[in-house]
């Protein structure tokens, strides 16, 4: 890449590319964990990108009365794997942490630690799935506690067009994370097109109404396969337009007519994003685990990579 992470983060620039995963299961065993790791190495190295996300997965059940399609297993610290077990990679990790599980004390604990890290560390809070859920530290407070004990972290935040649809407030949470340290912000999986760029125009004018430039917004892609992978994806909150669930569920090849969808569905908003004055990056992942899957979510890397130029 021309330029590292850090320098796109800080100077705003469009193109951010990133791939995201999420750790293993705890419970799997040393031996079939190393050839997890190896595996997932020999997929990641070739990939020109400008770092990964790290995910840290919450169980989310208390978000919604609707069974959860497949059972929440708790996965490898993201921390852990992120230093450690993905370690040979040379591209930057961006590491998420649900905050709602630390104490304060075991937060700040961390906070030192990371501000020690050279070059800086780059991690995104996440907070409750759902206003009942437990609270560990809120994430107002998360934020405060990285602007005292760790000045050097790079955060970022979460945006969620979804929401931005219900209530026409989704600029405004990002416009306070902003204010609170968040230079970079991270969309959940995008298949509506028309509430990410309404979320876009409102950011736009908000940040013109303030008279700064944007911060980079990313939007994250995710290819649908099957039914099942269509099922998890609306369950954790995706949103999908009738016409768009129909073209997956009747296509030939769901796989072939996601990528397809993710394809237009970005060169749109990036035209859109480019006119506002909005700096638009990518994050794709892979919800299932299925190889097809998988190897899909590569292809759509490399596509959208080049769609950037």
């Amino acid at each position: 890449m021309n330029s590292s992470l850090l320098e796109k983060i800080a100077s705003r620039q469009s193109g951010i590319c990133l791939y995201g995963l999420v750790p293993p299961k705890q419970a799997t065993p040393p031996a079939q964990l190393e050839a997890i790791v190896a595996r997932q190495l020999e997929r990641l190295r070739p990939l020109d990108v400008d770092g990964f996300i790290v995910y840290d997965v919450q169980d989310e059940s208390d978000r919604t009365s609707a069974p959860r399609p497949f059972p929440f297993l708790p996965t490898i610290d993201p921390e852990t794997y992120a230093c450690e077990h993905l370690a040979p990679l040379a591209a930057p990790k961006v590491v998420y942490r649900c905050v709602q599980r630390d104490t304060r004390d075991g937060l700040v604990r961390w906070l030192e630690k990371v501000n020690e890290a050279t070059p800086p560390r780059i991690s995104v809070f996440v907070g409750v799935a759902h206003r009942r859920a437990r609270v560990g530290v809120a994430l107002a407070e998360a934020y405060s506690l990285a602007r005292r004990h760790a000045p050097r972290l790079v955060l970022g935040g979460i945006a969620i067009a979804e929401r931005h649809a219900r209530d026409l407030a989704e600029h405004e949470r990002i416009l306070a994370k902003s204010d609170r340290g968040c230079r970079f912000f991270v969309t959940q999986a995008v298949y509506d097109v028309t509430s990410t760029k309404s979320l876009l125009s409102d950011f736009s004018l908000a940040c013109r109404a303030r008279n700064e430039p944007a911060a980079p917004v990313i939007l994250t892609f995710s290819p649908c396969g099957s039914e099942k992978t269509l099922a998890f994806m609306k369950w954790l909150g995706i949103a999908f337009p009738r016409w768009l669930e129909n073209d997956l569920r009747f296509a030939a090849d769901p796989l072939v007519t996601s990528l397809d969808l993710c394809d237009r569905i970005f060169s749109e908003v990036w035209d859109y994003a480019r006119d506002h004055g909005v700096p638009l990056g990518v994050n794709v992942e892979s919800i299932s685990i299925r190889k097809v899957e998988i190897e899909a979510s590569l292809e759509l890397l490399r596509s959208l990579r080049r769609r950037m130029g």
